[in-house]
């Protein structure tokens, strides 16, 4: 069983360290990074990490018909609602209010993770994470973040793999 104590040495929101334990994955609390400054965007994570933007998973809540869906994003790049909407099937996707992203997930907005969350929903993983062998991802407080290959991540956040990815021409 994961302590309070482990979880605040790591700086892991307790609910995280308590689901990686539950996945399996306690051994990876030691590797979760802790910053004075907040990581609360994928600038300031790759920034404080020394990594590219593109290896941020950016953990993002919508409302799809009113339902919430967890989209995660490589931080360089942006969600194309349109996209979600027609993968989905559903009529209107828009982003998820603040109070809907805490409630749905047990975390605030900068520091959602990318699985551990209050309430199971539905999860697609943009392709574009796969461009890396490891991506960093919010460990459940602003301040935190934890290294893991994309698709391991994808796994165990039940994700499925689509393109999601606003396309610049």
């Amino acid at each position: 069983m994961t302590t309070d104590a482990t979880a605040e040495e790591s700086g892991a929101h307790p609910r995280f360290a308590e689901a990686l334990e539950e996945l399996g994955l306690a051994d990876l609390l030691p590797r979760v990074r802790r910053f004075p400054d907040a990581t609360r965007t994928a600038a300031e994570a790759a920034a404080a990490i020394g990594c590219e933007l593109s290896q941020i998973c950016k953990s993002l809540i919508f409302a799809a018909d009113g339902v919430p869906v967890l989209v995660l994003m490589d931080g360089a790049s942006r969600v194309d609602v349109e996209l979600v909407r027609q993968e989905l099937g559903v009529e209107k996707v828009t982003r998820a209010k603040t109070e809907v992203v805490r409630e749905t997930t047990g975390y605030a907005i900068g520091g959602v993770p990318p699985f551990g969350h209050r309430t199971r929903t539905r999860v697609l993983a943009d392709r574009s994470l796969l461009d890396h062998d490891v991506v960093w991802a919010a460990a459940g407080t602003p301040y935190t973040v934890f290294p893991m290959d994309p698709k391991t991540l994808v796994a165990h956040a039940g994700g499925t793999l689509v393109d999601v990815r606003e396309q610049h021409l």
